[in-house]
């Protein structure tokens, strides 16, 4: 993976880093954004197809996480100029490569599932 600065970064880029990956894990940390994620896969999806598939959302607050997700680089929307008009969502590279991310946090969640309830356990005893 090639980094953002060539050599050793200054300081003032690595707090840009770092600000940045702030802003970007706060847009996917929200309630709705992993099941968005999740609800594009791989695939291109319409609007009303997600809105179908994650359970619970209002459209509103779809437009917003599509929003949030669309300006952190993590989805791509094309709009088609038909009557009515079609838009489309997919992941972009970025989008991808979180979404695989995420694959990777549930499988180590599923790995893990028996010592985290162990440990919720004897904190809430505690």
């Amino acid at each position: 993976m090639d980094e953002p600065f060539p050599g050793t970064p200054t300081a003032a880029q690595v707090a840009q880093v770092h600000q940045v990956a702030r802003e970007v894990f706060d847009a996917v940390g929200t309630k709705w954004a992993v099941p968005v994620i999740e609800a594009i896969g791989t695939d291109t999806r319409r609007f009303g197809e997600l809105h179908r598939q994650v359970a619970g959302i209002s459209h509103r607050l779809l437009t917003a996480t599509l929003r949030q997700l669309e300006r952190n680089g993590v989805v791509d929307r094309t709009l088609h100029p038909t009557v009515p008009p079609r838009t489309e969502y997919r992941l972009t590279p970025a989008g991808r490569e979180l979404h695989n991310t995420i694959n990777g946090f549930c499988r180590w969640s599923r790995r893990h599932l028996d010592e985290i309830l162990a440990s919720r356990r004897r904190f809430e005893q505690e």
